[in-house]
């Protein structure tokens, strides 16, 4: 009962465990399948969005230089100061209080005035010498507004001499540390730590007009390097200042080149991350090749998606980039929390699963637990079970089918019943023939033995007579046929032990093909061997296998008329996970009656005519080659060819090495 017990609870926990994995499955499905959906919309709406948000930081950028432009122009349209139109060293104080109050109500962090010739009238944080020569600025937007004689406004890059004219205490300002640890994570003393003291700025020039000719010039501008202004607007403006998990959402940059020179980005000491540097895929994209790159990417310790646009300078030239990136972990988890909805939903399939299938497994194990009887009885060797009733459903064919198995097995049983007796007669009757044949062979051999001695003897008088030694000649080779029988007689009836060595049976088979090339060259037979060359040696009674080998190309020989073949071919192959090798031993004669390929291996049976064969080379052959463990099998068309395929299994040395060792020496 116990038996029948477990196996339905078996099959039960079966069909319920098939519910549960296809609940599994779909859901797993659609966990991934959705939840990648998902990410991959949510991933392309990101994308959009920082594309937008990189158009708002642009105008925010260049909204600094167009204030300062429309400032100055208007400085320039209604000052006071420009009345004359004369704009002279003299009236450096009441211009350096113009200038000063354009500083303070822009905030800016260089401005000044030139004539017409750009030398310098005044400037923020610059006094004239008396009797000293005006300086000529090199200012680059002064000098745009000079070459061009048209406003100008946008980004410059100032070298360090450039920030030393316009104000020394800019140099402070545009001095960043760049600082690249090396792939080892080194610690801050192997740091490789370089001072860029070039800026970046934002400004503009404005020519001073009188009488409708240039008069001079006003300028002003930005100092953009460690400036907080514009990147903290653009974090307020576009991002609105969101934290998550305590960190930005949203971050803004600007680069000279691709070196971080003003950042809301901030390492993890949170310090704004300046003297860092783009990646060389951003910089290759954006920089050298002018174009926009939008992508996800690792900024410092988190990941981003970002956007990155190319900053050009009032020359056109591209000096920096532009920045904006959105916190993927804010996306990433909002994929994780649906990827978490879709996991509650599966496991609640599962549990439905658990219940709907535990209540209808019970209604099929009914007849299932019949059949478990059933085959526990057919164990025990009752062939006719009850079964029970036959349902009208799927197990009902099952039912059926177990009905015909049964029947099957009464029927083989009875067949192999039959078998087995054909079985036991076949061995009772090679045991008798192999008893006759030794006891045969023994009787006969030695009358042979003194018939064939006497023979040679009288062959060696010289006085006979050519008939009579003719005839004494037929007597002493027909002697020596019997002896050739008498010989196999008493090989199928020994069925001698096999005596092994290791043995390479590519050289065993090419010794054996030369010892009858001869007899192939005089019936015009072409035999070929075909050696694998990467056979290991084999454990062979040399002897034994060389007779096997010699009898069979004997036998293609005999089927094989002039101008036929017969190729030999050793292959490695493997036998129900018995490594081996394969002999193919094939001929172009004129095959096997389809009616004697089940007798071929019989002794005594034979084809040959009366006198030319024994029929036990092939019996002798099998035996032993079953002997050695292998097998031999054969296939045969009519009058197009036969392929007998010997298989031996490959036996380790070290067996050989312990049977060897095992061996008594006697000296």
């Amino acid at each position: 009962m116990t038996f029948n017990i477990i196996k339905i609870y078996s099959i039960r926990f079966k069909l319920i465990a098939s519910l549960i994995v296809v609940s599994l499955l779909i859901g797993l499905i659609s966990i991934l399948v959705g939840g990648n959906l998902l990410y991959k919309s949510v991933l392309e709406e990101a994308n959009n969005r920082i594309r937008q948000d990189l158009n708002v930081a642009r105008v925010i950028y260049d909204e600094r230089a167009y204030s300062v432009c429309l400032a100055l122009e208007v400085a320039a349209a209604s000052g006071t100061e420009f009345k004359n139109g004369a704009l002279t060293y003299e009236q450096e104080p009441l211009l350096a209080g113009l200038v000063n109050e354009l500083v303070n109500m822009l905030q800016l962090d260089f401005a000044g005035i030139t004539d017409l010739h750009g030398r310098v009238i005044v400037k923020y944080g610059y006094t004239s010498a008396k009797n000293s020569s005006p300086p000529e600025t090199t200012n680059p937007f002064v000098l745009s507004v000079l070459k061009n004689n048209n406003k100008i406004a946008g980004t410059s890059v100032m070298e360090h001499n450039k920030l030393l004219e316009e104000n020394p205490l800019l140099v402070n300002r545009a001095d960043i540390k760049d600082v690249t640890i090396t792939q080892k994570n080194a610690s801050s003393s192997d740091a490789l730590s370089t001072q860029h003291r070039t800026a970046l700025t934002i400004g503009s020039a404005v020519p001073i007009i009188y009488e409708g000719e240039t008069a001079g010039v006003i300028y002003g501008g930005f100092l953009i390097n460690k400036e907080t202004e514009i990147v903290d607007k653009i974090g307020e403006t576009v991002f609105k200042n969101e934290i998550y998990k305590k960190r930005n959402v949203g971050t803004a940059t600007i680069f000279y080149n691709n070196l971080r020179i003003a950042t809301s980005v901030k390492d993890s000491s949170g310090k704004r991350a300046l003297g860092t540097f783009a990646s060389d895929e951003v910089t290759s994209r954006v920089l050298k090749q002018g174009e926009m790159w939008t992508n996800r990417a690792k900024v410092l310790d988190d990941w981003y998606i970002t956007a990155y646009e190319p900053i050009t300078d009032i020359m056109g030239k591209r000096v920096g980039m532009l920045y904006v990136g959105v916190l993927e972990a804010k996306y990433l988890d909002l994929r994780t929390k649906a990827i978490a909805i879709f996991s509650g939903i599966t496991l609640t399939g599962v549990v439905i699963a658990i219940i709907l299938g535990w209540l209808f497994t019970g209604r099929i194990m009914s007849p299932v637990s019949h059949l478990i009887r059933a085959s526990a009885e057919i164990s025990q060797g009752n062939l006719s079970p009850d079964i029970g009733a036959i349902s009208k459903d799927d197990i009902g064919q099952l039912q059926e089918k177990f009905l015909l198995m049964t029947q099957a097995l009464q029927e083989r049983e009875k067949r192999q019943k039959a078998e087995s007796e054909i079985r036991l007669i076949q061995s009772e009757k090679q045991a008798s023939i192999g008893k006759l044949a030794a006891g045969v062979a023994h009787e006969i051999n030695n009358p042979l033995t003194a018939v064939l001695t006497f023979t040679h003897m009288i062959l060696r008088r010289k006085d006979l007579d050519c008939e009579v030694r003719s005839d004494l000649e037929t007597v002493a080779t027909q002697t020596e046929r019997v002896r050739n029988i008498v010989k196999s007689l008493l090989d199928f009836s020994r069925q001698t032990e096999i005596s092994t060595e290791p043995t390479d049976v590519n050289q065993l088979i090419e010794k054996s093909v030369k010892l009858m090339e001869n007899q192939a060259l005089i019936k015009g037979v072409n035999l070929i061997f075909k050696s694998d060359k990467n056979l290991p040696l084999f454990l062979l009674d040399r002897n034994q296998c060389t007779s096997v080998f010699i009898n069979m190309i004997i036998n293609a020989l005999d089927a094989t008329s002039s101008g036929g073949k017969i190729k030999i071919e050793t292959q490695g192959c493997t036998i129900n996970n018995n490594n081996g090798v394969e002999i193919e031993i094939s001929d172009t004669g004129s095959g096997i009656l389809p009616e004697n390929i089940g007798k071929i291996f019989d002794p005594f049976f034979t084809t040959k005519e009366v006198g030319a064969g024994t029929g036990l080379g092939l019996s002798v052959s099998a035996g032993i080659i079953q002997r050695h463990g292998g097998t031999i099998k054969v296939h045969s068309k009519l009058n197009i060819g036969t392929t007998f395929t010997i298989w031996i299994p490959h036996k380790l040395l070290n067996d050989f090495i312990k049977s060897d060792n095992s061996k008594e020496v006697l000296i």
